[in-house]
């Protein structure tokens, strides 16, 4: 990919995660974290036609805590992360559809309990590698969020 083609995005975005049922997510972009993330609860490991597979629960709406979907998905790999706090944790990962933008691809996705942190999903440097310039100065360049009333977040 041709710098030409990489888009301006700021420190935030607004993001969907079709496949698993998310839409209009803020996630935080992050060029010092080498992996994405996703803040889910309740992982449970199962086997699905000879292959490991898990279950775990999203909030996809971060107004509504409350509100929670129940997803399954085929894991990709384990991986050891060291987390912001310099702990070490090893997380499952997955490999979904990411739409940002006018852009879809997939991206690999560690899940993860980030209830303590102020954002629902980390997007790191692998998942923008050659489609994105970040200018921490901007928030939501691509698409402005909408309050739970429906206006527009200044």
């Amino acid at each position: 990919m041709t710098r030409k083609s990489k888009q301006l995005i700021g420190a935030l975005e607004l993001g969907n995660l079709p496949e698993l049922g998310i839409h209009n997510l803020v996630m935080r972009i992050d060029t010092g974290a080498a992996t994405s993330s996703l803040h889910v609860d309740n992982i449970q490991e199962f086997d699905k036609n000879d292959e490991r597979w898990i279950a775990f629960d999203i909030h996809p709406d971060i107004h509504n805590v409350k509100k929670t979907i129940r997803c399954e998905h085929k894991v990709l790999s384990q991986k050891k992360i060291k987390s912001s706090t310099a702990t070490r944790e090893r997380r499952y990962v997955i490999k979904t559809l990411l739409e940002l933008g006018s852009r879809k691809w997939r991206i690999k996705l560690t899940l993860t309990d980030r209830s303590e942190m102020t954002y629902l999903m980390l997007m790191g440097r692998q998942a923008m590698n050659g489609k994105f310039y970040v200018d921490p100065e901007y928030d939501f360049v691509l698409t402005k969020p909408v309050t739970p009333q429906g206006g527009e977040v200044k």
